[in-house]
Order: structure tokens, then C-alpha cells, then sequence
């Protein structure tokens, strides 16, 4: 496994989840030179560094012997991956303060390194929150891999933060280097909102969840068909985003005990309203975590899923799979999981190798929704 050198430390990390032989690193050139251009600038060690979306504590763990570091981002797959890596390299996980993006910050900062996220609307709410919390003198850096680094991101840097100069790309990476100046204050434009007509819901959506401005059509072809039952099924909503499945399947099962798992909290925060705001005070176990690998073995009977089919920038099945592997582990014998795929993504396959039966349930040109029993 390659080592990540910089002026701050000498890092062995890894990617979360593990897989066995993946050949994808922990970090990229674009970590290398935000660490690189802030030694150059010089840091002293009573410097608050707050780190936006470090995939997986590339650059919090570099920098936790040296300052103050502060993390904050969306997914909890990175946080597992910042005290994995704090642990793997000698380093105590009380070195850095973690924030989840659905927590308000609490600066002053002197520092900002930001990974440009894959959904400029996290990006976007990050900035707005940097309001009031920079310290006279801050310095705002973010930095991504060229390929991935729209314009957009240095328009949002400057309307929110000040002037705004890129660098020259190096190995393929480049900075955004804001210079902050005073600002009126602005209103965030998050969370949305959107209607559903059936059932007939208003669904709220915080800046990272997925389709924020209307249902995505995965979902919008799984809901007539989710199951019915009138017991009280245990039931888990995978990869909730912001709770409709969870919620459409509760409002028909009343008896049903619902738990809804994300690993982005700002999907898991989106749920938690929409449940509230459509079924009240009913109980649900809504968490942010690792798929269901915290949930019990043969403690469910129902598990309804839209798989993901990317990590941040890094398309394929790994996660779906994964996913499936886990639903498996913790359904009773005779449980279902039930989910929605594109087509082309060969789900049915792949489900099969894991569970005793698998039907479809409906099909439209671009979907399948299927059922697989265990």
C-alpha cells in the first residue's frame, strides 16, 4: 500500500470499507498539494484547520500532531475511515474533531481545506456556514482532481467567500484559493422541499441527499409495488436517503418497526423530519451508519433497498453488492429483500448468488424492482 507523503506526515491508509487487494488509494494528488501549499504558507501550532470532506482522514490525520484540526463532511463511511486511519498510524481519535455536515460549526478558524464534493450544494451549504466563523486573516483553499472540478465550484467560492484565484494543476490536481472580505449575510437555500402525491407527502431535503429537488424515478417505480403486510414486520429501509420508502411502507403497515439507515447524516437528518412530519411520535430507529453492518443476525424480516452505484467519484457495484450481503446476514430465514435497479446493472444475477429465490415484481423500460428470499 502506497504511503502519503507530505511535510506534515508520512501516512499508511486505507479506504473504507476495505476490500481485499483494492487499487484504489485513500487519497490523491489533490490531498498532496492542499497539504503541500498550506506547509508553504506556513501554519503555527495553535491554528484552528477546519477540513471539509476528506474521504477518508488524508489530510485530518496528516495534520493532527501538528495543529488543531477540526473535520467535517457528510458521509460516515469517511468518518469510519478518519479513526481507522487515525488508529492505523499511531494517532489518538480525540486528535481531531469531528463535526457531521448536519451540525453547525463553531470557529473561528484560521484555516479551511475543502475537498470540492461530488453534490455542489454540500459545497454550496459548507460555505454559507463558514459565515461568521473565519478568523481575521483566514485562508480558504479547496482542491480537487481537474476532472472533477467544475467551474461552478471557484463561482461559489467567490460569490461566498471573497476573490477567488485558481492554481496551476499539478499531477493532475488543482487549487481554489479564496481570499476572504466581508460579506452580507445570506439565507441558505437548503433544505428544499417537494411534493408527492402519493402517498401524499411534502418531503424535505438537506443539501447532500440524493435528488434533492424531486423523487428520483428508481424510487418513483419501486413505490406501487412495495410489499403489504398488516403484521409487525421488522422492517429496514437500506440506504434511506431522505426516508420515503421507510415512510410510504410505515404509513401502509402500522404495525410495522422501521429502522432507516444512511451513511450520509444529512440524509439520516432529512429522514428523522419527514418521519416526524408524516407519522409523528411513531418510534423508528433512524441512524447513520455502515449499511446494516451494526444490525443483528436474523433480526429482520423485511429489507427495502434503492442501491447506490457509486462512491464520491467512483463508479460500480461494490457498495450494491455489499449492501445485498448485509441484508442477507441480518434477515431471518424466509425474509425478503426487496429493491429497484436499472436494468443494465444485472442485479438479479448477482442477488441470486446470495438468496435461496429471486423474482420481479414489476419492470418498466429503465427499472426492474425485485424480490429476493432468503
Amino acid at each position: 500500500m502506497p504511503i502519503f507523503a507530505t511535510p506534515f506526515a508520512h501516512l499508511d491508509l486505507v479506504r473504507q470499507p476495505e476490500q481485499r487487494d483494492d487499487p484504489l488509494q485513500a487519497f490523491d494528488a489533490a490531498d498532496e498539494y492542499l497539504l503541500n501549499h498550506l506547509h508553504e504558507q506556513g501554519v503555527t501550532p495553535d491554528a484552528r484547520v477546519l477540513v471539509l470532506n476528506d474521504s477518508f482522514g488524508a489530510l485530518a490525520a496528516s495534520l493532527a500532531p501538528q495543529v488543531r484540526v477540526t473535520s467535517s463532511g457528510d458521509s460516515h463511511l469517511g468518518y469510519l475511515g478518519l479513526v481507522r486511519n487515525l488508529a492505523r498510524n499511531g494517532l489518538e481519535a480525540g486528535q481531531v474533531a469531528f463535526v457531521p455536515a448536519s451540525e453547525p460549526l463553531v470557529g473561528p478558524f484560521d484555516r479551511v481545506l475543502i475537498r470540492v464534493p461530488k453534490t455542489l450544494a454540500l459545497l454550496e451549504e459548507q460555505l454559507i456556514r463558514l459565515q461568521g466563523q473565519l478568523a481575521p486573516g483566514a485562508s480558504v483553499v479547496a482542491a480537487g482532481m481537474v476532472k472533477h472540478l467544475p467551474h461552478a465550484a471557484g463561482d461559489l467560492l467567490t460569490r461566498y467567500i471573497g476573490p477567488m484565484q485558481p492554481s496551476l494543476a499539478v499531477k493532475k490536481a488543482r487549487l481554489l484559493i479564496a481570499t476572504p472580505d466581508a460579506r452580507p449575510a445570506v439565507t441558505s437555500p437548503y433544505p428544499t422541499r417537494y411534493q408527492l402525491d402519493s402517498p401524499r407527502l411534502t418531503l424535505v431535503n438537506h443539501a447532500n441527499v440524493f435528488c434533492r429537488e424531486g423523487l428520483d424515478i428508481g424510487t418513483r417505480a419501486f413505490l406501487p409495488h412495495l410489499p403489504r403486510s398488516l403484521a409487525a414486520v421488522r422492517a429496514a429501509d437500506l440506504g434511506c436517503g431522505n426516508g420515503i420508502l421507510g415512510i410510504a411502507y410505515a404509513l401502509a403497515n402500522p404495525q410495522a418497526e422501521m429502522t432507516l439507515v444512511d451513511e450520509s447524516y444529512m440524509a439520516v437528518q432529512s429522514a428523522r423530519e419527514n418521519w416526524r412530519a408524516a407519522l409523528g411520535d411513531r418510534p423508528a430507529d433512524i441512524r447513520a451508519g455502515d449499511g446494516l453492518a451494526e444490525q443483528p443476525e436474523d433480526s429482520l424480516d423485511l429489507v427495502l433497498c434503492n442501491p447506490p452505484f457509486h462512491q464520491q467519484q467512483v463508479v460500480g457495484d461494490f457498495l450494491a453488492w455489499r449492501m445485498f450481503v448485509q441484508a442477507r446476514n441480518a434477515l431471518v430465514t424466509g425474509g425478503e429483500l426487496w429493491i429497484v435497479g436499472n436494468r443494465h446493472l444485472g442485479y438479479h444475477a448477482k442477488l441470486k448468488r446470495l438468496f435461496r429465490g429471486v423474482e420481479q415484481v414489476a419492470a418498466t423500460p429503465k427499472f426492474v424492482v425485485l424480490k429476493a428470499s432468503k
